[in-house]
């Protein structure tokens, strides 16, 4: 089975905490390599069961009747399984799977991981075309973990107009949910990240059936009050604090900069927190994009070789795209879900903004080479973040002002489509929708390829074997 899809970030934004009252889930699809060519595409609908089995790991499960259409992000090469990754449904219910953690030794050893359970390549394939609520999702994931049990342990976002909520496995077969508070977010990275349950509470928490009663008899919580999942089930070590909670720490930074956190190393920062103003969707790009800016452990930065290597940065070479599913609840249901992608390093892309609510993506976004072709936008952006990469400093103008372009003529198109929308006959929404990513996906490939030939033009009057006649003689 392939196992390097391993290394997430995930940001989780309640409605009242975002600028449009939108709920928000979004994630760094990361890998264990360089390049891993990822493709946008529509599953359509479909009304027969079917019987799904997964090329990863033989991961086997009948499927209901009546499954929804979904947008989604496979792998271009669909050797070793579906990993669909992330997606809306027809019911505008979003979801994300999954952001990679793991269990402590005592767990596995009374709860061992499955090998032929669902894991991350199959989970939004047998999950989200069957739910019409963030919750069901949960409870629809939570109950195929307990039955099947799970090959790897992992956290899995879901949203709907109202609600945003993440599960996390432990072990074999258990698992937890938390919804994230209306007017705050949430920072998580690759570490399990549920604190206290209050099991009284099912509109905020959900878990496995013998949840409590698996902990109790295998004697596994170590408090002596209180069921903190994380301090149960999670990890605590050296390589957490060095691979997971400085990005925790720097995504509260960014986003509650007035009560900061003041140890990158700590295991104590809170799952969610209080932003300081509402977010949008740029804001979540802009945590999924970071490196540590404006500190000692920017790569980039004015740190000490150790410092700079010391930390595990957001955005980094081994981005593959990058998510925000924005589901706009002051919005009809037609027109209310947004699936907005950025393919690439995140430092050196933009993100494009796609109504869920459409029948195709558009061909460069669609099909995707498993080879180097720079006509795929997956590509070119894998391209520019190479050329950008070379030459950092020189580039940063060129890369900044193009982001602010995109976005601000990007989400003017969003703006414009809202109020155009209003006027077509709902029985021909789809098709206009459909029609308006593909101008949208038209307008952000131009910018793109002008950002190419600027780089390309860059590095050539920046190679090492130069020679000017007047100056070097």
């Amino acid at each position: 089975m392939k196992s390097a899809h391993s290394s997430c970030t995930t940001v989780l934004v309640g409605k009242k905490a975002s600028l449009h009252h939108s709920t928000m889930i979004a994630r760094n699809e990361d890998f264990g390599a360089a390049v891993n060519p990822k493709r946008f595409v529509v599953i359509p609908a479909h009304a027969k069961a079917q019987h799904y089995r997964s090329k990863g790991n033989d991961f086997q499960i009948d499927l209901p009747e009546n499954a929804l259409r979904y947008t989604a992000t496979p792998d271009a090469d669909p050797q070793y399984g579906d990993f669909a990754e992330d997606g809306i449904n027809s019911e505008n219910v979003a979801m994300s799977a999954s952001e990679s953690a793991f269990s402590n030794r005592r767990v596995l050893a009374v709860d061992p991981l499955v090998a032929n359970g669902i894991a991350e390549d199959a989970m939004v394939s047998v999950v989200l075309p069957f739910i019409h609520s963030a919750k069901e999702g949960v409870e629809r994931l939570g109950a195929i973990i307990e039955k099947y049990g799970t090959a790897e342990t992992n956290g899995v976002a879901f949203s709907d107009a109202d609600e945003v909520w993440y599960l996390e496995t432990a072990g074999g077969h258990h698992w937890a949910a938390q919804r994230i508070p209306d007017g705050q977010y949430a920072v998580v990275a690759n570490q399990l990240s549920i604190q206290e349950i209050d099991f009284n509470k099912p509109d905020d928490f959900l878990t496995a059936t013998d949840l409590k009663k698996f902990v109790k008899k295998n004697h596994l919580n170590p408090a002596k009050k209180g069921f903190n999942f994380r301090q149960i089930f999670g990890t605590h070590d050296e390589s957490d604090r060095h691979y997971n909670t400085p990005r925790v720490w720097y995504g509260h930074n960014l986003f509650s900069p007035a009560e900061p956190e003041n140890d990158p190393f700590s295991e104590q920062m809170a799952f969610t927190r209080t932003p300081d103003q509402k977010l949008g969707a740029d804001d979540v790009k802009t945590v999924l994009s970071s490196h540590y800016q404006d500190t000692p452990y920017d790569p980039y930065g004015h740190g000490t070789a150790v410092q700079k290597k010391q930390f595990r940065p957001i955005g980094l070479d081994r981005n593959q795209e990058m998510h925000v599913l924005e589901i706009r609840s002051d919005l009809p249901a037609e027109f209310a879900a947004i699936h907005w992608l950025a393919l690439g390093v995140n430092v050196y892309n933009t993100m494009v903004p796609f109504y869920a609510n459409c029948e195709d993506t558009p061909d460069n976004y669609r099909n995707t080479t498993a080879h180097v072709n720079i006509n795929n936008m997956y590509w070119l952006n894998r391209t520019i973040g190479v050329l950008a990469e070379a030459h950092y400093a020189a580039s940063q103008t060129l890369i900044t002002d193009y982001q602010q372009d995109t976005f601000e003529t990007l989400s003017r198109s969003i703006q414009q489509t809202d109020l155009a929308v209003t006027k077509v006959a709902k029985k021909e929404v789809t098709g206009f929708l459909t029609a308006q990513n593909a101008q949208t996906a038209s307008a952000a490939t131009q910018k793109t390829r002008a950002l190419f030939a600027d780089l390309v033009r860059l590095a050539n009057n920046h190679m090492t074997l130069h020679f000017n006649g007047n100056e070097d003689l």
